[in-house]
Formats: structure tokens, C-alpha cells, sequence
């Protein structure tokens, strides 16, 4: 890695940063910034890896706006709201369906080879956090480590993650104490 590389953090939104809505063992996102709820230790768990130096990233799939069930405005004002109290650096967010087949909608990696690109991120030495098989799939074909916070949900468990967690915070503990691993990755052919 170069010296003046990045290294970052990429969460997926509702089920790492806030309570997700479930219905029928599924998440949903919040309907407005009244209903955002943060999940316990995530202010914290988002310190403790800012001051550690790692940029914090939001990778987003909200399909729907494309469904007709929301918004852009309202969704991006969920963002935005999130923004103001999470220490974030960045939220990139895809508004389309799995019929729309585009490059930005995990479990293609397409927003966090964007984000890498616009920020100078170095993926080998990131890591994306996620609680769904899309965002795990997503994080390890742009090149990262991946941890999954097993939330238990009814459907498809991914595979091939780095970590399993319960939580942001246990993600932050594993992520910070593998930080001199992801240096040794750095410095691989």
C-alpha cells in the first residue's frame, strides 16, 4: 500500500448503523428519520474506528425508491440524518432493483470500487461490514475483508466472511485488533 492510501470501513445502513423495521424475519428500512433508531453501540463503535483512522463509508442498497415504496427525498433525508449523528465520511446509496441489473447494487461492488476511486481507499487494507449475504458478496469481490453481523434473519446466510459478529461493536473490536493483519495484507505481492 502506498503510504498515502486510505484504509476504510464500508457499512451497509439498516441492520449495522440502525434497527431495521422486520417483517416476517426480513429487514426493511426505517420510513423516515422519526422512525431511525440506532442500534445500541454504534456511536461508540464508529468513534473508536474514526480514531483509529479508518474512513467510515456507507454502502446502501434502498430498492425502494425504485418499488415505488419511498422516495429519493426521503430516503436521502434518512442519509442525511444519519449523517449528523455518526462521525460518517461518506454515504453512497443504490436506488435500484435486481431487475435494473446495474453496477452500483450489491452484491456488485460497483459503490465500493466508486467510493475507493473518489477517496484514494486502499480495499485490501478495508473492510465491509454487513448483516446481509448481498453486503459480504459485495465486500469480497471489491477485494476487501468482510464481517457479517449475524442478525439471524429469515434467509439466505452468506458465506466466505472473514469474521462473524453480534454486533457494530463486536465488528470494531475484530477489525481493530486484526489492524497489524491488514498491514501484512498491504504488504503482499
Amino acid at each position: 500500500m502506498k503510504e498515502d492510501r486510505r484504509r476504510a470501513v464500508f457499512l451497509d445502513r439498516d441492520g449495522v448503523l440502525n434497527a431495521p423495521v422486520l417483517v416476517d424475519g426480513k429487514p426493511h428500512p426505517p420510513t423516515s428519520t422519526s422512525r431511525l433508531e440506532l442500534l445500541p453501540g454504534v456511536s461508540a463503535a464508529c468513534r473508536r474506528l474514526k480514531e483509529h483512522g479508518f474512513l467510515l463509508i456507507v454502502i446502501t442498497n434502498q430498492p425502494d425508491i425504485a418499488r415505488g415504496h419511498a422516495t429519493y427525498a426521503t430516503v436521502a433525508s434518512i442519509n442525511q440524518y444519519l449523517g449528523e449523528l455518526l462521525p460518517l465520511d461518506a454515504v453512497y446509496m443504490c436506488v435500484h432493483d435486481d431487475f435494473n441489473n446495474c453496477e452500483c447494487r450489491k452484491p456488485k461492488p460497483g459503490l465500493i470500487i466508486d467510493a475507493a476511486g473518489a477517496w484514494d481507499i486502499d480495499l485490501v487494507a478495508s473492510v465491509m461490514v454487513g448483516d446481509r449475504w448481498r453486503d459480504i458478496e459485495a465486500g469480497r469481490s471489491a477485494g476487501c475483508m468482510t464481517v457479517y453481523i449475524d442478525r439471524g434473519y429469515s434467509e439466505r446466510a452468506p458465506a466466505g466472511f472473514d469474521a462473524r459478529v453480534p454486533d457494530l461493536h463486536g465488528a470494531a473490536t475484530w477489525i481493530l485488533q486484526r489492524r497489524p493483519r491488514l498491514n501484512e495484507r498491504e504488504a503482499a505481492p
